[in-house]
């Protein structure tokens, strides 16, 4: 899979742009404050529907326009498709191969990509919330069904949460439309929780061996999903159901005093383990630098193997964090395999001498133009 073509039209500080891609790796090179993350994010959010910076879709929009547009070609196996993605006030369209989605979640898929930036390092030391966003984000491209099971279980969420919080205000409670609820919200979060391990365990085999070669087989990396339902009860998403509700019953006074859900897979997390030691807690920072370079490099093999596709790899100055031996493992393993857009301010040293033939665009505020001496994608 790659992006052929790539069409911005008011989306942050590019009024228009539209670029020819390189198959291999493309440089984005200038300056900083220039506009070189905002060509990431504009790719990153014609896959996801959304930017990675940002909640508000309106701080997409050029301040001086009203909507904001993305549009591009994306080369498969099975063959290309247009893409087109459209901000404004009133929300957001989609469209495949010029025609219109009901829903974003039928878009989502059509163009797989990972990023990965200086703060994606909070994948391994930052708070829980953040590897939920990440499993969540990631496995919601590869798998349709986890996206769906996802949307319901934030649906069924508020809905209950908002309805212990009402609870709290009344004296008598009406604890059977909670434990309709409880019973709905328990499925899909079975569901979630069920995919989440089995995704998990196939991105941990790959990561593994990514992370043994990086540290010369002097470190082991593993995966440990945390979860109050009991791991016996983790066999299949009907017993994990069971045990969500059982849970449910267990705290519900607590619950009704708290008012919010205290159980489910959105309050799970999930840590990383370098020689049995919890590298969020122990590590020092060169391991914790290492794993979240594995994880990263371990989607590439891990949405090949769900999607059959590569995906496209974003790296926002990343380079710029990780030492020489850490560079060449990232550059080797991505050369004539992915295609991969890379931000920089220079291509001076190591990433000269292992980026093989890159097509490189000179971004200065808010225009960007091909190096027509570089290596440019071809019309296939």
């Amino acid at each position: 899979m790659y992006l052929q073509e790539l069409q911005l039209q008011n989306f942050r500080n590019y009024a228009a742009a539209d670029l020819k891609l390189g198959k291999g790796i493309n440089v984005l090179l200038g300056e900083n404050a220039q506009g070189k993350t905002n060509l990431l994010e504009a790719i990153y959010a014609l896959a996801l529907t959304r930017s990675h910076r940002t909640a508000n879709d309106h701080d997409l929009i050029n301040w001086e326009a009203k909507t904001a547009k993305l549009a591009g070609r994306v080369v498969k196996a099975s063959g290309t498709t247009p893409l087109e993605l459209t901000f404004s006030r009133q929300g957001k369209r989609a469209k495949i191969n010029h025609l219109e989605q009901a829903r974003l979640s039928q878009y989502v898929g059509q163009l797989n990509v990972i990023l990965f930036a200086p703060e994606d390092l909070a994948i391994v030391k930052g708070a829980p919330t953040v590897r939920r966003r990440f499993m969540d984000m990631e496995f919601g491209q590869m798998n349709p069904r986890y996206l769906y099971n996802l949307s319901q279980y934030r649906t069924l969420l508020k809905q209950r949460n908002r309805y212990l919080k009402d609870l709290q205000h009344h004296q008598q409670h009406d604890l059977l439309f909670l434990g309709v609820l409880s019973d709905q919200l328990a499925a899909y979060g079975a569901e979630i929780i069920y995919q989440r391990l089995t995704m998990l365990r196939k991105l941990e085999h790959w990561a593994q061996t990514i992370h043994a070669e990086i540290s010369q087989h002097r470190e082991t990396l593993a995966f440990r999903y945390a979860t109050q339902v009991a791991d016996k009860d983790l066999d299949d998403p009907k017993t994990i159901c069971a045990a969500l509700t059982a849970l449910y019953q267990k705290q519900q006074a607590k619950e009704l005093y708290q008012g919010t859900t205290l159980i489910g897979p959105h309050r799970d997390d999930l840590h990383f383990q370098v020689n049995d030691k919890n590298v969020q807690t122990f590590g020092s920072q060169g391991q914790q630098r290492t794993t979240a370079l594995s994880v990263k490099l371990a989607e590439i093999d891990l949405m090949k193997a769900e999607t059959g596709e590569y995906p496209v790899l974003l790296l926002d100055d990343v380079l710029s964090e990780l030492d020489d031996a850490r560079q060449t493992h990232l550059l080797t393993a991505i050369q004539d395999k992915v295609q991969t857009f890379i931000t920089t301010t220079s291509l001076s040293g190591i990433t000269r001498q292992l980026i093989k033939d890159p097509t490189i665009f000179h971004v200065s505020a808010g225009t960007v133009v091909a190096d027509e001496s570089s290596d440019q994608a071809s019309d296939e």
